[in-house]
């Protein structure tokens, strides 16, 4: 590549991100998820870096831990990327990668590998230029951020401790806005215990845990209090064996988002709480917080108005928002400065019609690049 031409070619730069979203990468396929951990890991053997690669668990792909050569004797710069998508193995046939105008498509290229390949392209420049930040860096690639981070939450936790900053690249919001706090994830079950019967000649021996069910269904939805920001969302429920039978059981599965730490505290003890309305039934509720809220804190304030002057520089605009979608930035946002959203700006997460906008690539890795460059 000529000396004059652009480090920061989005053509060159949604090239690389098409090889990463051609891999597919279920979280329930960590054989795919390994896939592309190794494609990631050649892609940094010649970059003066070091390589640890963490074994898989619990069904769970590779964490891959990624430490500039310099720098790491003293809290740097942690930068969280998760490989893992929602999209089942084969979904690439449905949408697979494509350019339609500004727009990319691909399974996965919003949320998040976009962001992910950002940082990376952002770090090897910094190296291309026999450039040293301030800050060593530390990137992460984790596996399983879709399922809640359940094998890499300790991880993630321990090196955000270690951290001065953590920078996460999950993707823009609302036309390309950072994020600076989102809403903390409670998941909870609901397992109801009746007694069966024959609904037709004895119905009055039976104990309906679907019955039951409806009356915790209806206390759970009367916790919505979108004022204070609280969602309560039944998104499963199952029962019964038959139309004839009174049912025996009944099961849900339930989402919680909460804006603060009190909130948490109040909404995670109310739903644990939930007894019974009728005599011979049980309600057992498991469950907890997951990814605890991550609040705007000053030092995360701090960071968000260095990236604000950074982007004016770069000549755009750097809004910031508050979401009730979780990250890896939730785990760390308590106790270390955080800035979240870094990622390519775009739309439809999770969906058929998931893209990433091409004008976004340059100045959001540009940003990347300069928050490396400047952050002390």
């Amino acid at each position: 590549m000529p000396p004059t031409s652009n480090p920061f070619d989005p053509a060159t730069i949604l090239e690389g991100i098409r090889r990463w979203v051609e891999i597919e990468t279920p979280t329930d396929a960590p054989e795919q998820v390994n896939r592309l951990a190794s494609v990631v890991t050649e892609q940094y053997r010649d970059l003066p870096a070091t390589i640890e690669r963490m074994a898989g668990r619990s069904g769970c792909g590779d964490h891959l831990v990624v430490r500039s050569a310099w720098g790491q004797d003293e809290p740097g710069i942690l930068v969280l990327s998760h490989l893992d998508t929602v999209h089942p193995m084969g979904f690439i046939e449905r949408l697979p990668f494509r350019i339609e105008g500004d727009s990319a498509f691909g399974p996965g290229i919003y949320d998040m590998k976009g962001g992910a390949y950002l940082a990376y392209h952002a770090f090897r420049e910094l190296c291309a230029a026999q450039d040293r930040s301030p800050l060593g860096i530390t990137h992460m690639f984790t596996s399983d951020e879709e399922i809640g981070s359940p094998t890499s939450r300790a991880l993630i936790e321990a090196e955000g401790r270690k951290a001065r900053h953590v920078l996460v690249t999950e993707p823009a919001r609302d036309g390309g806005k950072i994020v600076t706090g989102r809403k903390g994830v409670g998941r909870f079950e609901v397992f109801i215990k009746g007694v069966p019967a024959h609904a037709g000649t004895r119905p009055e021996d039976g104990r309906s845990a679907i019955r039951e069910l409806a009356n915790v269904i209806q206390a759970l939805e009367a916790m919505n209090d979108l004022k204070r920001g609280v969602t309560v969302n039944v998104g499963v429920v199952r029962g019964g064996t038959r139309p004839n039978v009174t049912p025996e059981e009944a099961y849900a599965e339930v989402d919680l988002r909460v804006p603060g730490v009190v909130d948490a505290d109040e909404f995670v003890g109310r739903i644990l709480g939930l007894t019974s309305r009728t005599e011979g039934v049980s309600v057992r509720v498991t469950g907890e917080l997951n990814r605890p809220p991550y609040e705007k804190s000053n030092s995360g304030a701090s960071l968000y108005e260095h990236a604000r002057g950074l982007a004016a520089e770069l000549g755009f605009e750097l809004v910031d928002t508050h979401t009730g979608g979780g990250s890896d930035g939730n785990f760390t946002a308590a106790h270390t400065g955080t800035l979240d959203g870094l990622g390519v700006d775009g739309k439809g997460a999770h969906t058929h019609y998931e893209q990433l906008y091409i004008s976004s690539l340059e100045p959001r890795a540009r940003l990347l690049h300069r928050l490396y460059q400047t952050l002390r």
